[in-house]
């Protein structure tokens, strides 16, 4: 049976999960705006043929059976709870929200509600990515030692929402939670974290860079809104066994990727996350599979986010387990 849904907003990425839901077998029905009978607003319909356009409580309160949430941050929790009060399944951007505490009311209305919520990090489900994951849990590489990534851009609106402290703005929640969530992919919860951030004078971190320390291993990224190249997301990955390197590891268009492993380069069979993402969350929210990254997993995620600021305000290493 194909789902139901309801878009919050018409924002660029968007653009990318529209054809993502019908090419996975859902209905786009509905898009909600802050003004409805904008000229902006019905264009986005027209250009897309949604039928119907309303407010974001139109959405939440219509009848489809999914939402997508790509508002702002600190508009995620609010908007995506009230979908899920109204009896929808929630798919929301990521990061899914401003706090670890925000990200435990989502597990918790989840649960109350028995609502499928997942956060929208569409790379984890791209071909390289799931290659990566199973030649580091086959034992490719050894024991891991070290984990390198990083992703930037150059941002040049002033007016965007990601240069807003309220809003959730900043370089660690838009591109350095790619790297951060990787990493917790790969080896866990770290002991301890360390970061430091370069602000602008609105309050906002222009970029941040962190450690995350392990046992055994450490691992380090990189993130910014003023690198010189449109776009950098890379990780290598160090074994005693192995070295691997991905680049542009969160990449989820249909571009094909070559993952190079000890000097031996692999060609990865190009597929798109953004449609393998939604599939699973349609299954998932059809009961037909077990959800793959649950809310808790985003609780883990914003603990990181979490302690990665609080050491960059205080100068110190903050312990995390």
């Amino acid at each position: 049976m194909a789902l139901q849904w309801g878009l919050l907003g018409a924002s660029r990425i968007a653009r990318s999960l529209i054809p993502a839901i019908r090419a996975a077998g859902g209905h786009v029905a509905m898009v909600g705006v802050r003004e409805p009978q904008s000229a902006r607003a019905k264009a986005f319909a027209q250009e897309w043929e949604i039928e119907r356009i309303g407010s974001y409580q139109d959405v939440t309160e219509s009848g489809v059976d999914a939402v997508y949430n790509p508002l702002p941050n600190d508009e995620h929790l609010p908007w995506s709870a009230a979908a899920m009060r109204a009896g929808k399944h929630v798919l929301t951007e990521k990061p899914l929200s401003m706090n670890a505490g925000e990200a435990q009311q989502f597990a918790d209305i989840a649960q109350e509600t028995g609502r499928t919520s997942l956060e929208a990090f569409a790379y984890r489900f791209t071909p390289q990515i799931e290659e990566l994951l199973k030649r580091v849990q086959a034992g490719e590489l050894g024991e891991l030692r070290s984990v390198r990534g990083g992703m930037g851009f150059d941002l040049q609106n002033e007016g965007d929402f990601r240069w807003m402290p309220e809003k959730g703005g900043g370089a660690l929640y838009d591109v350095g939670c790619y790297p951060v969530d990787l990493t917790r992919l790969l080896l866990g919860m770290p002991q301890a974290i360390s970061g430091q951030a370069r602000m602008t004078a609105g309050g906002v971190d222009m970029a941040f860079s962190g450690t995350l320390a392990y046992e055994n291993a450490l691992a380090s990224f990189d993130c910014g809104f003023d690198w010189c190249t449109p776009m950098t997301a890379g990780v290598q990955v160090v074994g005693t066994e192995g070295v691997l390197t991905l680049e542009a590891a969160y990449d989820s268009s249909a571009h094909g990727h070559q993952i190079e492993l000890n000097g031996h380069t692999h060609t990865v069979t190009p597929d798109n996350g953004y449609t393998r993402m939604v599939a699973h969350f349609q299954r998932a929210a059809q009961g037909e599979e077990a959800l793959r990254y649950t809310p808790a997993d985003s609780v883990a995620q914003a603990r990181m986010l979490d302690a990665l600021f609080q050491s960059a305000q205080n100068g110190k290493r903050v312990e995390v387990v």
